[in-house]
């Protein structure tokens, strides 16, 4: 990697406190652009760094362009333009580059799809779908009853110990994008399950001193990401559900989408899944908004 990227990855990292998955998306776009631009602008002995420092608007564009032209999707482009903005702002910062290219740039245009949802009798089906006949079903069971109470995503489930559950009082506390905390309450189907999880699937899953994680594997370890989606794959797939559409972020999406039917406010949905921006969540609205106009076409005489 360049000594001007892994910098301003190190600064990402320390000060913005980004997440590894987050900072490894952006070292592989900022080195993918260091090897557009060399190429783009070969035909000096400069190194490549030389090429990031003295790219103009054309070659920033260039790039933007050959992801969409090369099968990329407008989002994969869009991220890529804003990790070159923040690479530039950087080095604009530190009077390594005298004039940012990325400015007066826009976004590609992005089409808006509305998440996938189950219905709530769907979400009945997936988690009944996991038997408690041996300690990684009434694991699993847990896990899907949690997800769906509490809406966290797959990372900050995997990421949980075992004192980040209080089930007294009824919530949970996890570590989100940025390494931002929050408390997330949860319902009393999650609390039931999570109790007999503790008291009998994990006490024969982990070791003697071993992982604090809330929910391991037959090792004795934390569960990985890839193993949740293979057990909600699994569910689905026992449930008649189709996977395809099914994976942990569903459950989330379903959380936040049955909620908002339920009358719940846009702002406190937003507190709950951890979103920045309040334009994130507002997607959800477009979800329940169409099923009142399907209800409405179906139910009208005459819609």
């Amino acid at each position: 990697m360049l000594e001007c990227i892994d910098d301003y990855l190190g600064h990402l990292a320390v000060e913005r406190g980004l997440s590894q998955n987050t900072l490894e998306a952006y070292a592989r776009d900022l080195a993918q652009f260091a090897g557009f631009a060399a190429q783009t602008l070969r035909g000096s002995d400069q190194p490549e760094e030389a090429d990031v420092l003295s790219a103009k608007q054309w070659v920033v564009a260039g790039f933007i362009a050959d992801t969409i032209d090369s099968g990329g999707a407008p989002a994969s482009a869009a991220r890529r333009l804003t990790a070159l903005r923040g690479l530039y702002a950087y080095l604009t910062s530190r009077g390594l580059v005298v004039a940012d290219p990325t400015s007066n740039l826009e976004s590609p245009r992005q089409v808006m799809r509305l998440p996938r949802v189950l219905s709530v009798q769907e979400v009945d089906r997936l988690i009944s779908a996991v038997t408690w006949s041996d300690p990684e079903g009434v694991r699993d069971r847990a896990m899907l009853e949690l997800m769906y109470a509490s809406g966290l995503r797959v990372s900050e489930l995997v990421g949980l110990r075992v004192h980040d559950v209080d089930l007294e009082l009824g919530y949970v506390r996890c570590i989100g994008k940025g390494d931002k905390e929050r408390i997330v309450p949860v319902g009393q189907a999650a609390i039931r399950a999570v109790n007999e999880y503790l008291a009998l699937g994990r006490r024969q899953l982990a070791t003697a001193g071993g992982d604090s994680s809330l929910f391991v594997s037959r090792r004795g370890t934390a569960l990985s990401r890839q193993a949740v989606w293979k057990i909600v794959k699994r569910a689905a797939l026992a449930a008649g559900i189709d996977r395809r559409i099914t994976s942990p972020h569903t459950l989330r999406h379903s959380f936040a989408t049955h909620m908002l039917e339920n009358g719940a406010d846009l702002r406190s949905v937003q507190e709950l899944l951890g979103h920045a921006d309040i334009r994130t969540t507002q997607v959800y609205t477009h979800l329940t908004q169409a099923k009142l106009r399907d209800t409405y076409n179906r139910c009208h005489p005459r819609a």
